[in-house]
């Protein structure tokens, strides 16, 4: 088995194998507090850089209320902002990525920014008694690069700067030549769920149902597959593959077809690796191609699952097949996830449930949740306090760790 450069937390010898209180999935109280505490405040991944090469061409990011563009300055410089004209709010860019000329034009009164953020001038300015434009400019974003991806972060938190976060991953990400990646034609993919955000995370944060639960993977990787769980939210995932060729179609075909990268270090040549970031983005790469995927939040029970899929440069038609074909295993496995995720969240309102009971497998499921109670320490609660009174309970709690 190849060796992985990174160390597992090791895992007590006796743990809590209790999962959060069902509860705490269909609270608007509990949502409302991941809102400000879990996601505003955390680092989330929008796009690369080479999705928008040229500039003027800028991307979109939505999330719980918030609307963020994403764009690159006539310096090449990219930048983030609240995609919200400083007039009347309106949405200064519409849809999920595009171009502006020269300079983005509000489509409802023709307020003009140029694409640094600044403002250009308000259409019919006299009619404002004077206006400063100075004072006026798109509202930023903060926004960090690491190895071509955007990060960007609405609020301030408690994470650290994400070069810093990710340090441990480095290394991968420069093997990978990550930043070289390219985006695949088709735009930001999606699918809605009815479900609460931590049930995908609950499914996709432990590899102990791939055996039972995917096949495809389990015949491709699943004989190597492992979880490792690193400090500061970070999970890895790794999963060797080419010690069988495989009986289906996808897996057989995949494992004849997926490219040797000799420049890669031998713990990622043959290998399928997922690298988390809490709260709830994964970076995989194989060696063809590359995604990044997450759950983000819309309501107590629905979610949108989304991401983008990238490749290398100067990829050759045999890299393309595999690429397809990874797609293919890969689009299996969602379906499947998404089947779990629907049956886990069900669980939560049955009066027969009576909570997880977690394998040494799903320790790192266990650290996720840990995690979120130390954010929302109101989750700690086995019984649920009355609706009304989760915000200030919340607090309570908050104000004893001071």
């Amino acid at each position: 088995m190849t060796e992985m450069p990174f160390k597992s937390l090791p895992i007590p010898n006796d743990w809590d194998r209790s999962g959060l209180p069902a509860w705490t999935y269909h609270s608007q109280a509990v949502f409302d507090l991941e809102r400000e505490n879990v996601f505003l405040n955390h680092w989330q991944v929008a796009g690369h850089v080479n999705d928008i090469p040229a500039p003027g061409d800028w991307l979109a990011f939505d999330l719980l209320g918030e609307r963020a563009v994403v764009m690159r300055g006539q310096d090449g410089v990219v930048r983030a902002f609240h995609n919200l004209c400083r007039h009347r709010g309106a949405r200064v860019v519409d849809g999920v990525q595009g171009h502006c000329r020269g300079a983005v034009v509000c489509p409802f009164h023709g307020w003009v920014y140029n694409l640094d953020g600044s403002l250009r001038g308000a259409a019919q300015p006299t009619s404002f008694g004077g206006i400063d434009r100075a004072r006026f400019g798109l509202k930023p974003i903060e926004a960090e690069v690491f190895h071509g991806f955007i990060f960007l972060r609405f609020h301030p938190g408690p994470q650290a700067p994400v070069a810093t976060l990710l340090a441990p991953y480095e290394a991968d990400f420069a093997a990978y030549a990550v930043a070289d990646l390219l985006p695949v034609d088709s735009p930001r993919w999606y699918t809605d769920l009815p479900v609460n955000w931590k049930s995908v995370r609950d499914v996709d944060n432990e590899g102990y149902h791939v055996p039972l639960a995917h096949p495809g993977l389990q015949e491709l990787y699943g004989r190597d597959y492992r979880d490792l769980n690193l400090d500061d939210g970070l999970h890895v995932s790794v999963g060797y593959f080419g010690d069988k060729p495989g009986r289906g179609w996808s897996v057989r075909h995949y494992v004849k077809h997926a490219p040797d990268r000799p420049g890669l270090p031998p713990h990622l040549r043959r290998a399928w690796t997922y690298y988390g970031v809490f709260p709830s983005t994964v970076f995989a790469f194989t060696p063809e191609g590359a995604q990044f995927y997450h759950d983000l939040p819309i309501s107590p029970g629905q979610t949108r699952l989304t991401g983008r899929t990238y490749r290398w440069p100067e990829e050759s038609r045999q890299v393309r097949l595999a690429r397809y074909l990874a797609a293919r295993i890969d689009r299996d496995t969602s379906v499947e996830d998404q089947q779990l995720t629907i049956w886990s969240n069900e669980s939560m309102k049955s009066s027969a449930f009576d909570g997880f009971y977690l394998s040494d497998h799903e320790y790192g499921l266990r650290r996720h949740h840990d995690r979120l109670r130390g954010l929302v320490p109101v989750m700690q609660l086995a019984t649920a306090p009355a609706e009304a009174e989760v915000i200030a309970r919340n607090k309570e709690m908050l104000g004893r760790r001071r």
